[in-house]
C-alpha cells in the first residue's frame, strides 16, 4: 500500500487523536508501538481531513441499503420477536493478506483435526479407546448422536462448511474461541455487511486492493452440486423456518447461490431417497446444507419431540441416499471441554502441534486439571464442560471466578470439586479491540471474528474475510448482538491489485439455477395466502375508505347507505367503530408472516414494500379521527399496496412462484368482489349501493368512460362482472385463473383434464354462459361457494 504523505499523516493522528486502546490488550488499528499498522493507511487517509457531517452521510449510505434490502436482526425479549435495523458498525476490520495467510494455515489444520476427530468418534473409537478422550465425557454430550455411530457420509468427509470464532491473545497471536461445526451460520451476513460497507466508502473501495468475496461463494456453490449423485437432483437448505434468528441470512443464502429453502416438513423419505413435495410431486434431493440442529432433524431416531425435522433423514443418511453439510453429529466437535484435549489430539493425529491455539481449556473431570483449576480459580472462566457455545454467552452461566465476592467465591470452588465433571475452566478472554465510530469519534471496541471455510476438490476455501462482532463498550466481554452488540465487515488488504470479479458465475456451475415445477408444496402455499391476503387487505382498505369518505362528507351513520355498508363490513370481519379496523390489520400482518416464509422468493424491494405497508397500519404514533383523515389513510394504505403488486408484477420471474402468488390473489378478488356484488347489487339495497360497488370495484372512471354518469345495475353487472377487458371484473379473473391452472404441473392426466382443472372449467363455462339477468345475488353467491370449493381442490392437489 502506498504511504500517506506528511499532510495526510498529520491529518490521520489528528483523527486519532481522541483513539485510546487498552494498553494490556491488542489493537487492531495500532501496534504494540503505537503506530499505526500498514493495512490501515489507505482508509484512514480516505477519512482523515473529512467533516463529521461528510462522514455520516456516508455511514447513512450503507444503513440505507440494508433497510432498503430488507437486512434486520431477530431479537427475542421475553419470548416475543421482533425485527429491529440490522446493527452495522460502519468501520471494517482490516488485516493485512500476510497475516491473514497465517490464520489460514491455521484453521486448514484445525478443519484437518476436526474432520479426522469426528470420523474416530463415529467409526473406531480409537481415541478413547487410547485415552485421548474420556469416554464419559462424549457419551454424556447430547451432540454426540449413537444412531449415527458407524454412519459413513457418501463422500467420506464429515464436514464440508466451517465457522471459527477468533480473537487475538494478549501476546498478539490469534487463538481460536470456539469452533463451529454444528450448522455454522453468518455467512450471507457477511456478504450483506460488505456491500453495505463497500457502499459507505464507494469512493475508496475500488481502489483499496479488498480481497473480493464472491470467489469464496462460488467455491461454496460448486461444492454443494459436486456432491449430488445426479445433477437432475436438488441440493437445498434445510431451515428451522422463519421464526430462525438467523432465517433472513439463510433465505439469503438461497437466493444468492439459487437452492432450494426448504423446511422438514417440506422433505419426505421414500424407499430410503430423500424427496421435496413439491407442486410437481416428490423431486430427489441429493444434498441439505443444514441450518438445523441434528437433534431435531429427525423425529423417529433423535429427538422425537422435533417438528422441524424429517422422520427418516438418519436412515437416508445411513444408506448414502443424501449427504448431509454438515453431517448429523458433528455438533459434539463444538463442545466446549473437547478444547482441553484437542493440543494432545493434534500432535497424535498430525504429527504436529496446533498452529493456532485455542483458548487453553481444563477439564475438571480429571483429578490433576480439577486442582490446577481450583489452584488457579480466580484468573478462570468456569463454564459447562457440554456446551457448544462461546465463552461469555449472555445465555448460559459462565462464571468469571476472580470476580466473585469471598462467599461465593468458596461456593464456585465446591462445587468445582463436587461437579467437576460437569465443568471446565478456561483461560479468561481478554478481547482485542477495533476501531467503531461512536458520538463522531473512533473509539476502540473489543472484537471477535467469524471466519469461514468450505471444502473443495483442492481442499479448504477459506472467505477472505468474515464478519467481526464488535462490543457495545470498551471492555466489554459480551458481544452478543441480541445483547447491544454490533457486527463490522473485515477487509484483508493486500499490496498487489486483486481479482475484483464479483458475479457468482462459474464453468463448472453454468447450468440453470432452477428446474420447472421445483416448487415446494409449502412454499407455493404461502406465495397462494400471500396473494390472498394482499388482495383481502385492499378490499377491507377500499370498504373502510368508502364508508369514512362518506362520513366526511357529513353523511350521517345512520342513514340507509351507511347502514347497509356497516352491515356488510361487520359480516366480512371490519369494525367500523375502528379508523383501521382489526381484520384490516389482521390481514396485513398474515401477509407479512406468508411473505416471511417466502422471503428467497421475493426481490428486496417486494420485501421493503410489504414491511412499509404493516408499518403503516401498526404507526402508534398516530390516533385518526373518523372520516376524511381516515379515508387519506385508506389512500395511502392503497397506494403502498398497490406498489407491492405492482412490483411483483413487473419484476417476479413468470414461473410457478408467480403463478401461485396470482392464483390466490385472482381466487380472494372473485371471492370477495362477488359477495360484494351480491350485496350491493341486491333489488333491496339502499340507493348509492350502485356508485359504492363501482368504487369498490375500483371502476368509476372506467364505468364513466363507457356508459353514462349514472350507474345502472346492468351497466354495474357488465363493467364488473362480464368485461373481459376490465382487469377488476369477475370474468377477466375467472380467465386469469384459467390460464395459470392450464400452465401447471400435472394440469393434463393422461391427456385429460385434472380434477382441478376440469372443476375451473365447469366454473368458467357455466359462469359465461349465464344470462346477464340471471346474475342475481343467488348467482354470485353460489359463484363464491364454487370458487371457495376450486381453492380447497387446488390446495389438496399442489399444497401441503
Amino acid at each position: 500500500m502506498s504511504q500517506a504523505n506528511p499532510a495526510q499523516s498529520d491529518a490521520i493522528w489528528k483523527l486519532l487523536e481522541s483513539y485510546r486502546p487498552n494498553p494490556s490488550a491488542p489493537d487492531e488499528l495500532l501496534d504494540e508501538f503505537g503506530q499505526l499498522r500498514p493495512a490501515w493507511s489507505g482508509l484512514l487517509s480516505h477519512l482523515a481531513g473529512q467533516t463529521p457531517e461528510t462522514i455520516n452521510s456516508w455511514f447513512k449510505r450503507g444503513d440505507m441499503y440494508l433497510r432498503d434490502s430488507g437486512v434486520f436482526l431477530r431479537q427475542y425479549t421475553n419470548d416475543v420477536s421482533r425485527e429491529r435495523p440490522w446493527p452495522l458498525s460502519h468501520v471494517p476490520v482490516l488485516i493485512h493478506e500476510r497475516e491473514w495467510d497465517e490464520i489460514c494455515r491455521g484453521l486448514t489444520q484445525r478443519a484437518q483435526l476436526l474432520q479426522q476427530v469426528a470420523a474416530d468418534l463415529y467409526g473406531e473409537n480409537r481415541l478413547v479407546r487410547d485415552g485421548y478422550l474420556p469416554g464419559r465425557l462424549i457419551a454424556q454430550s447430547p451432540e454426540w448422536l449413537r444412531p449415527l455411530v458407524g454412519v459413513d457420509p457418501p463422500s467420506g468427509k464429515y464436514l464440508h462448511f466451517l465457522a471459527f470464532e477468533i480473537g487475538r491473545g494478549p501476546n498478539g497471536q490469534w487463538w481460536v474461541l470456539n469452533d463451529r461445526t454444528q450448522a455454522p451460520s453468518g455467512a450471507g451476513y457477511a456478504l450483506e455487511n460488505r456491500v453495505a460497507t463497500s457502499r459507505v466508502y464507494a469512493e475508496h473501495y475500488a481502489e483499496a486492493r479488498v480481497h473480493r468475496l464472491s470467489g469464496f461463494f462460488r467455491d461454496v456453490r460448486a461444492s454443494l452440486l459436486n456432491l449430488r449423485r445426479s445433477a437432475d437432483n436438488h441440493v437445498a437448505i434445510l431451515s428451522p423456518g422463519p421464526y430462525s434468528e438467523t432465517y433472513f441470512e439463510q433465505a439469503y443464502i438461497a437466493r444468492y447461490l439459487g437452492l432450494l429453502l426448504v423446511e422438514g416438513e417440506d422433505l419426505t423419505v421414500v424407499d430410503g431417497e430423500v424427496c421435496v413435495r413439491t407442486v410437481s410431486g416428490l423431486q430427489p434431493v441429493d444434498v441439505l446444507w443444514r441450518r438445523l440442529d441434528a437433534l431435531y432433524s429427525d423425529p423417529l431416531e433423535l429427538e422425537e419431540g422435533s417438528k422441524l425435522g424429517t422422520a427418516g433423514l438418519v436412515g437416508a443418511a445411513r444408506r448414502g441416499t443424501v449427504s448431509m453439510v454438515n453431517a448429523l453429529g458433528t455438533g459434539i466437535l463444538e463442545t466446549r471441554a473437547l478444547m482441553a484435549f484437542l493440543p494432545r489430539i493434534a500432535r497424535h493425529l498430525l504429527g504436529e502441534p496446533l498452529a493456532l491455539s485455542n483458548i487453553a481449556t481444563w477439564w475438571c473431570g480429571q483429578a490433576a486439571e480439577r486442582r490446577y483449576v481450583l489452584d488457579h480459580v480466580d484468573k478462570m472462566m468456569i463454564a459447562p464442560a457440554l456446551s457448544t457455545r462461546m465463552p461469555f454467552d449472555p445465555d448460559e452461566t459462565t462464571v468469571l471466578a476472580g470476580e466473585l465476592k469471598s462467599s461465593v467465591y468458596k461456593t464456585v470452588q465446591h462445587l468445582i470439586d463436587e461437579e467437576g465433571e460437569n465443568l471446565v475452566g478456561q483461560e479468561a478472554v481478554s478481547f482485542s479491540t477495533s476501531p467503531a465510530f461512536v458520538d463522531g469519534r473512533l473509539q476502540p471496541r473489543p472484537m471477535s471474528l467469524r471466519v469461514f471455510m468450505v471444502r473443495t476438490d483442492d481442499g479448504w476455501s477459506v472467505m477472505p474475510g468474515g464478519f467481526a462482532r464488535i462490543g457495545p463498550q470498551e471492555g466489554s466481554t459480551v458481544l452478543n448482538m441480541q445483547k447491544g452488540g454490533s457486527v463490522a465487515d473485515v477487509w484483508i488488504i493486500s499490496d498487489r491489485p486483486v481479482d475484483t470479479r464479483t458475479a457468482l458465475v462459474s464453468e463448472m456451475t453454468a447450468e440453470p439455477r432452477a428446474k420447472r415445477g421445483a416448487l415446494p408444496s409449502n412454499a407455493a402455499e404461502n406465495l397462494y395466502w400471500l396473494g390472498r391476503y394482499v388482495d383481502r387487505a385492499e378490499g377491507f382498505a377500499r370498504l373502510n375508505r368508502a364508508y369514512h369518505s362518506r362520513l366526511a362528507d357529513a353523511e350521517s351513520p345512520s342513514s340507509p347507505l351507511l347502514r347497509h355498508l356497516s352491515a356488510f363490513m361487520k359480516r366480512i370481519g371490519l369494525d367500523t367503530s375502528e379508523a383501521m379496523p382489526a381484520g384490516l390489520v389482521s390481514a396485513i400482518d398474515s401477509a407479512s408472516r406468508t411473505a416471511g416464509s417466502v422471503r428467497d422468493r421475493l426481490s428486496p424491494d417486494g420485501w421493503a414494500a410489504i414491511s412499509e405497508i404493516v408499518d403503516t397500519v401498526h404507526d402508534e404514533d398516530e390516533e385518526l379521527d373518523p372520516g376524511d383523515e381516515t379515508a387519506r389513510r385508506m389512500v395511502w394504505l392503497l397506494r403502498e399496496s398497490s406498489g407491492f403488486t405492482g412490483l411483483v408484477h413487473e419484476n417476479m420471474y413468470r414461473f410457478t412462484e408467480w403463478r401461485f402468488l396470482s392464483l390466490g390473489r385472482s381466487i380472494e378478488h372473485v371471492m370477495s368482489l362477488a359477495w360484494a356484488l351480491a350485496s350491493f347489487l341486491d333489488p333491496g339495497a339502499p340507493d348509492g349501493s350502485l356508485d359504492l360497488a363501482l368504487e369498490y370495484g375500483d371502476s368509476t372512471i372506467s364505468h364513466r368512460r363507457r356508459y353514462a354518469f349514472i350507474a345502472s345495475r346492468k351497466s354495474v353487472i357488465e363493467l364488473l362482472a362480464r368485461d373481459p377487458l376490465n382487469p377488476r371484473s369477475l370474468i377477466f379473473h375467472l380467465d386469469v385463473l384459467k390460464a395459470h391452472v392450464e400452465a401447471l404441473p400435472r394440469a393434463m392426466e393422461n391427456g385429460h383434464p385434472s380434477e382441478v382443472y376440469s372443476q375451473l372449467l365447469r366454473i368458467h363455462t357455466k359462469f359465461v354462459t349465464m344470462p346477464q339477468d340471471a346474475m342475481n345475488s343467488a348467482a354470485l353467491l353460489a359463484l363464491r361457494s364454487d370458487i371457495g370449493a376450486f381453492s380447497d381442490c387446488l390446495g389438496r392437489t399442489y399444497m401441503s
